[in-house]
């Protein structure tokens, strides 16, 4: 796992298998954007199986085989969408890929598990719908800041027990470094990545709406700015927006490519949950100047002043959990109305964006 590049943030945890080897087969495809690594990390550790990979770039895909001994490099996608033993994909495409992708596989009768952004167009998130729709199948998201981070985790769990009282405003800071260097070509262009509102603003807004219960919101104002990456005229470096849920509560956050090298970590994502008993903070990444951990979880109600540091004390419940939901048809780990809607109100909020440097 790299500290020093968001792209290749793949976390590990410990093993917590929800099904024995071969109960639940998967594969992966497009492996665009480092973040398959997680996807896949996660999926085994909660007991899947990994069959094949394959990806348009050989290289590419033997370099992910060797990583996950007992996968096989697929001839072609077409292997791997018409082996009926292969229950889900997995898939880090090119962002402005992904919805279409995702249909392909749901109306092959496959569930999808798709990197965020799953999308950079409304018309390819009314697809998907309908997709899902008519297959029954899943479209589910790796929203990693919140599913992958065991503060984040943990946070949900204090608030489902009433720790802070009722939620009523969450403040996201999603800063990252931008390692332009080591992107590909895709990552700036406009089109084929979406906005940064779009893209690491997606993370923001489905923590918005898990923190806040929300099941629906609106985005009220948004804004965006290339203020240091001319070089690149089609990448936003910077991006904000405010919110609003159905349930009255409302958010803020902010995302940029931004962080400095003199930062340990790629980026100091933070979140601060408001509730009206107490309040939340989380330091996911780096708690700087103090600890190059990350996962520190401050909490402050009415019983005093909290801190945690979660590093390997909570696991990451979400895969193990969607795994069960392919199986059994529920829908724990996230229902897929939450995933569209977070997605939706990202389209949203670039969509309206105001252009500011």
């Amino acid at each position: 796992m790299s500290k020093q590049d968001g792209m290749n943030y793949a976390p590990k945890g410990k093993p917590q298998p929800v099904v024995g080897a071969g109960e639940f087969i998967f594969a992966a495809s497009r492996l665009d954007h480092g973040h398959i690594y997680g996807m896949t990390n996660g999926l085994i550790e909660a007991g899947a199986t990994l069959k094949w990979v394959y990806d348009n770039d050989a290289e590419r895909a033997a370099k992910f085989a060797a990583e996950y001994p007992g996968a096989r490099v697929a001839e072609s996608e077409e292997q791997i969408l018409q082996d009926a033993e292969v229950q889900l994909v997995a898939s880090a495409a090119v962002t402005s890929e992904r919805g279409p992708f995702g249909v392909v596989v749901l109306n092959h009768g496959k569930h999808y598990f798709v990197d965020k952004a799953p999308f950079t167009t409304l018309e390819q998130l009314a697809d998907a719908r309908a997709a899902v729709e008519s297959s029954g199948k899943k479209y589910a998201v790796y929203y990693s800041e919140r599913l992958h981070v065991e503060s984040a985790v943990f946070a949900g769990e204090l608030i489902k027990d009433g720790a802070i009282g009722r939620v009523v405003q969450v403040l996201g800071l999603g800063p990252h470094r931008l390692n332009a260097p080591s992107r590909p070509a895709w990552f700036f262009e406009r089109e084929k990545y979406g906005g940064i509102l779009c893209d690491i603003g997606s993370h923001q807004i489905e923590q918005f709406l898990y923190y806040t219960g929300a099941q629906d919101g609106e985005v009220l104002h948004s804004k965006v700015a290339n203020y240091h990456n001319k070089s690149y005229p089609e990448l936003e470096d910077y991006g904000d927006a405010t919110l609003r849920a159905d349930n009255g509560a409302t958010g803020y956050f902010r995302v940029d490519w931004l962080t400095p090298s003199g930062l340990s970590t790629w980026g100091d994502g933070r979140t601060t949950i408001l509730g009206t008993k107490g309040y939340i903070e989380l330091r996911k990444y780096v708690d700087i100047a103090r600890s190059g951990s990350g996962n520190h979880l401050y909490l402050v109600n009415e019983d005093g002043e909290r801190h945690m540091e979660l590093s390997g004390k909570v696991g990451y419940p979400y895969f193990g959990q969607l795994i069960l939901d392919c199986i059994n048809g529920t829908e724990n780990a996230m229902t897929q109305q939450h995933a569209f809607k977070a997605a939706e109100l990202c389209l949203k909020a670039q969509a309206q964006a105001i252009r500011i440097e």
